[in-house]
């Protein structure tokens, strides 16, 4: 059968699902491949540290434990942050220190996975690719498009196995979908649309908090908390708990808000089913509520431009989050629920509404569509599988098509700086992947990439 790399991208509560669907739908791989029966010797075994360990990353660590992985280095700049993967692992190494835990534990490990803040998945990953680390890395891979680029270089320059934790891609509604789309079950497809209800809108704070400035005063730093470690390569700044944990996200000089987080699981499906990954837009243009220097704002819609490329027609291709969602269609009927999170896919025939065709007649036309796409071990299994043979067995979603999706999504953020506003009210932002720039904007190409502190360049 043939095989493709794709990934979840349905509505939130179904995403939310997808990752104990990937972790749990093994199909035919022996037990003995994966090491679930106990018996794979120690030679055969991954050794793995984690760097960012409390939150998603205590995650990843409990779902490789179930493979045949040995935790043998733990790091976290907060070590009551990291307390639960610390007692769950009690013979691993701890480190505050990623680049102390990689110079002393060198020869003992690896793979490292990689799940801290959003300004550090770069640093971190591209330290251990030097070393000859293979590298699971969290979504959105980076915080910059620059950074994007550079992960899929410093991953194929060694070598290693890479992937990005899109846990959903091996979800079953996932093959489900690029089966259909490439079935031609809607025709060729021609606009995407997007949507979530993040962040939080202030009145629930289910999320993290935008459109906010800078927090006055300076609180003491917990005893817990290494707070340079923390900063990394962003600019100094004073330690505030609206930074630290989870709340960074929001912030500019730390996270990529609402589309970094969500954009990757969403549109990794559709890149791989209309063969999109290698190909970026032409333009982009971004609307947004207030935008300042600090966050981002409350609410935006990006959209982004392709030309044609192979048998394929343009395509649109547009976000929208804090609530906002497009129009509905009029193949879609009234009544049909637009969930807060979801995904419309526009084609030449018909629409997916999250991961149904809703028009009646264009179901009965297009019929059962066949299974052709080769199953997924498990989203972690398939990591582990790489670490063993990178080049007879890549992971899905790892850098070299993860790169590329992510540089496309964080361009939107760029579309969305405080300094562009006044100008694209009157211009699209037109990009230039061979020069790797935008070639009418200077103030735009001062966002593709970030300068890092004194003391973290790479």
């Amino acid at each position: 059968m043939k095989k493709i790399q794709c990934k979840n991208g349905l509505s939130r509560r179904d995403f939310l699902k997808a990752s104990t669907v990937a972790a749990t739908a093994f199909t035919i791989v022996p037990g003995h491949v994966l090491g679930l029966n106990g018996a794979t010797p120690p030679s055969e075994r991954v050794r793995i540290a984690g760097i960012g360990i409390g939150g998603q990353g205590a995650h990843d660590l409990g779902q490789f434990r179930n493979l045949p992985v040995d935790v043998v280095g733990l790091c976290d700049v907060d070590w009551a942050r990291g307390a639960g993967s610390f007692n769950a692992f009690p013979k691993a190494k701890k480190y505050k220190d990623y680049r102390k835990m990689l110079d002393e534990m060198d020869k003992e490990i690896d793979a490292v996975i990689v799940a801290t803040p959003d300004h550090t998945h770069a640093p971190a990953s591209i330290d251990a690719m030097r070393r000859g680390k293979h590298v699971y890395c969290e979504k959105p891979l980076t915080h910059t498009m620059y950074e994007a680029r550079w992960m899929a270089e410093e991953a194929r320059k060694h070598g290693v196995a890479t992937q990005m934790g899109n846990q959903g891609q091996a979800s079953e509604d996932t093959y489900r979908l690029c089966e259909m789309i490439q079935a031609g079950a809607i025709g060729k497809v021609k606009e995407l649309h997007v949507w979530t209800d993040r962040p939080s809108n202030g009145l629930f704070g289910e999320y993290w908090p935008q459109g906010v400035n800078r927090p006055e005063g300076s609180p003491p730093v917990p005893e817990s908390l290494d707070w340079d470690l923390w900063l990394g390569v962003a600019p100094e700044r004073p330690y505030h708990p609206a930074y630290h944990p989870f709340v960074w996200r929001g912030w500019w000089d730390f996270g990529t808000g609402a589309l970094g987080d969500i954009g990757c699981h969403f549109y990794a499906p559709i890149f791989r089913a209309l063969g999109l990954t290698g190909h970026y837009p032409k333009t982009v243009h971004a609307v947004s509520t207030r935008v300042n220097e600090e966050t981002f704002p409350l609410g935006s819609v990006v959209e982004w431009q392709f030309e044609s490329y192979g048998n394929n027609p343009p395509l649109k291709m547009v976000w929208y989050d804090g609530g906002l969602r497009p129009f509905r269609p009029d193949l879609v009927p009234e009544g049909a629920a637009m969930s807060e999170n979801g995904r419309l896919i526009v084609g030449e025939e018909g629409v997916i509404l999250d991961s149904a065709i809703y028009d009646e007649k264009r179901r009965k036309e297009v019929g059962e569509i066949p299974k052709t796409l080769e199953r997924s071990p498990g989203h972690y299994a398939e990591f582990v599988l790489a670490c063993k043979d990178p080049k007879k067995q890549p992971a899905r979603m790892n850098f070299d098509e993860a790169g590329p999706l992510a540089q496309v999504v964080l361009m939107g953020n760029v579309a969305l700086r405080v300094g562009l506003r006044e100008e694209l009210t009157r211009i699209r932002l037109h990009w230039d992947q061979e020069q790797f720039k935008f070639t009418n904007s200077e103030e735009a190409n001062l966002h593709v990439h970030k300068k890092y502190r004194d003391g973290w360049t790479l």
